[in-house]
């Protein structure tokens, strides 16, 4: 059997380039409550995203939780229920309730058309999400934000240093929340950030990291624990000097299969928005009437020890502990997509030759 290859894998700086970055910890013994390193990593992030607010977290769902309650939140939040379950889940565990807007069939993005619907007197923001790297239509969110003066939160976990029309998508929303988990295109092992538009929420978000901490004897909100340590921003001051390569070395990998699977009837292949500069986080496809399921090609990948990913599977809104909530069947296209979509392996050192492995198989190849 050959080595396995994962769904993705993590990228590392060398082992001598993190040694050296870490190295001065054994001098200052500041191991965490945002010492030197994580300061570093907060001005070279702002800098590299063109954001005027950024606030590091120990991970993005932590963010996202933080966020939502930073705004003072109440009532119904509309999102998608195409995401991962942290996103949902960040909702919830705020004591709003999710309201689920369908999605588009091409980007798997917010529908647009719908959303403006689902605003009723309850509704105090939005939380669309970024999805594979597509970007939401900002522009008409934030004019139905306006309109209807809501918040919004971008859950932008796949969607770091990408731009649109040459600005970054982190500059959109009142806040976004980007993942820097081990998987992510850019990571500090574990991580996340806020980016934001107002200044003052910098101690609020500094403070709701922190116990809700805002000096030695004051505790002015109830809070939790989400501080990204010394270790975590060392990994990430490394691995932002070597991002751009490795967004280069993925472009290449997302191209072969392009080539490789382009034209093939009953396989719906990547969405490529105009005006937007990928990350090249994932490479979903769609098996719509295609000649074997997407479940049977999942298995085929992994009787030859490769791992795609049913991702997003299944709909936030059909999950076990939301009961007969929801009805997912009420967001029909998300639901055809979800059992349809398989996100094949992708990360900057997979070898082409692996890329046409897999493509192979795909087309049939390598059936017994």
């Amino acid at each position: 059997m050959p080595s396995p290859i994962q769904v993705t894998q993590s990228s590392i700086p060398p082992y001598e380039q993190y040694i050296e970055e870490i190295k001065d910890l054994w001098e200052s013994y500041w191991l965490t409550n945002m010492g030197t390193k994580h300061q570093q990593l907060e001005q070279q992030l702002a800098n590299y995203l063109n954001v005027p607010n950024i606030s590091l977290f120990s991970n993005g769902h932590l963010a996202l939780e933080t966020a939502l309650s930073a705004f003072n939140l109440s009532g119904e939040v509309i999102t998608t229920p195409f995401t991962f379950a942290s996103t949902t889940q960040a909702i919830v565990r705020n004591g709003l309730e999710p309201v689920f807007c369908d999605i588009n069939p091409d980007d798997y993005t917010l529908q647009i058309d719908q959303l403006e619907s689902l605003i009723t007197d309850k509704t105090t923001a939005i939380v669309p999400v970024h999805v594979y790297g597509n970007i939401c239509d900002v522009k008409e969110i934030e004019r139905i934000a306006n309109k209807y003066n809501l918040k919004v939160i971008y859950d932008a976990a796949h969607a770091f240093g990408i731009t649109i029309k040459g600005e970054s998508v982190a500059n959109f929303g009142d806040a976004s929340m980007f993942s820097f988990h081990a998987t992510k295109v850019f990571n500090t092992i574990e991580g996340g950030a806020l980016s934001f538009r107002e200044p003052q929420l910098t101690s609020i978000f500094n403070a709701m990291k922190n116990f809700g901490m805002t000096g030695p004897e004051f505790v002015d909100y109830i809070a939790g624990n989400a501080k990204m340590n010394e270790f975590q921003a060392a990994m990430g001051l490394c691995n932002l000097r070597n991002i751009d390569e490795e967004i280069k070395k993925r472009q290449l990998v997302f191209e072969r299969y392009m080539e490789q699977l382009s034209e093939i009837k009953g396989i719906n292949l990547p969405f490529i928005q105009q005006g937007v500069k990928s990350n090249y986080a994932y490479f979903p496809v769609v098996f719509d009437q295609y000649k074997f399921s997407r479940d049977e090609v999942y298995e085929l990948l992994k009787e030859q020890n490769i791992f795609a990913r049913k991702y997003f599977y299944p709909l936030t809104n059909s999950f076990k502990y939301f009961g007969d909530q929801f009805n997912p069947d009420d967001t029909p296209v998300a639901q055809y997509i979800a059992d349809r979509v398989l996100t094949l392996p992708l990360y900057a050192d997979l070898a082409l030759d692996n890329v046409d492995q897999i493509c192979n198989i795909i087309k049939g190849g390598c059936l017994r």
